[in-house]
């Protein structure tokens, strides 16, 4: 497995920081992080891909204390190479809870653009305390599910790329699986590395990255029986298992709502 070493060019990250200084001063919100999302981070990339910057913010406080909420996501539209939208810190500290594990592979991105020490800290610090690794297995599978379903289940010929984005999340459930006290890494090289696949699959794995990294389409190509075999395997393993409620909510929606308060006065 190559080694992939995620950067962006300079130029473009001096885009990226004018776009997020936009953001702030037009939508008033305070930007607590903002990292590179996608392919780009995952580490399998195209030489087009776009740049996919996801962000969590926060309002003043007096933005909360209204009779009407006002919407918990900022959105911008997708002009030529930039998608960058963000989250809420209500919207992304209760889709945390769920557990959604976005906001925690976010906070693991490799690419950072803004990143509020002390705010990350104490989001770092919650995540660990209230996600257990494998209440994340459920959004795995239907990540996974529905992009084979869509792609590749009944077509004899496929979009090689697309088995990225079924093995990714496939990936991250079996390393759970082996890993049941550790969340999966962002990079798809550490997460491939870490899950005990024989040799002749992580280089037919490779063989595609370096395809995908060379080209803007890998193209289309017959179903690959090997990388079937372990996509089907783990997710017939994953809608067998049962996750058992630890009975701890109430405790995590107390531990959320003082991080959220702590978080939206930052100066008290």
């Amino acid at each position: 497995m190559f080694e992939f070493v995620p950067e962006i060019p300079p130029d473009k990250r001096e885009v990226i920081l004018g776009k997020l200084s936009e953001i702030q001063r037009d939508h008033d919100v305070r930007v607590l992080f903002a990292i590179e999302s996608g392919s780009r981070a995952w580490g399998f990339p195209s030489p087009d891909s776009d740049f996919d910057v996801r962000f969590v913010y926060a309002h003043p406080e007096d933005w909360y204390l209204s009779l009407y909420p006002g919407r918990d996501v900022i959105e911008t539209p997708l002009i030529d190479d930039w998608d960058v939208n963000g989250w809420d810190i209500r919207k992304a500290l209760g889709l945390l809870l769920k557990p959604n594990p976005v906001l925690l592979e976010w906070m693991s991105s490799p690419i950072r653009y803004i990143w509020d020490e002390a705010a990350c800290d104490r989001l770092t610090g919650f995540a660990q305390d209230v996600v257990r690794p494998e209440r994340c297995i459920p959004l795995y599978f239907h990540l996974a599910k529905n992009t084979w379903n869509r792609n590749i289940e009944g077509e004899s010929e496929v979009n090689l790329k697309k088995y990225f984005y079924v093995l990714r999340p496939v990936l991250a459930m079996r390393w759970v699986r082996m890993n049941p006290d550790r969340l999966p890494p962002m990079n798809f090289q550490a997460l491939v590395a870490g899950v005990k696949i024989e040799d002749a699959l992580q280089h037919l794995i490779a063989g595609l990255l370096q395809q995908k990294a060379r080209t803007s389409e890998i193209g289309s190509g017959e179903r690959i029986a090997e990388l079937d075999a372990l996509i089907l395997s783990e997710l017939e393993w994953a809608e067998q298992i049962t996750i058992e409620n630890d009975g701890l909510q109430d405790q995590r929606l107390v531990a959320a709502d003082q991080l959220f308060r702590e978080l939206v006065r930052p100066s008290r």
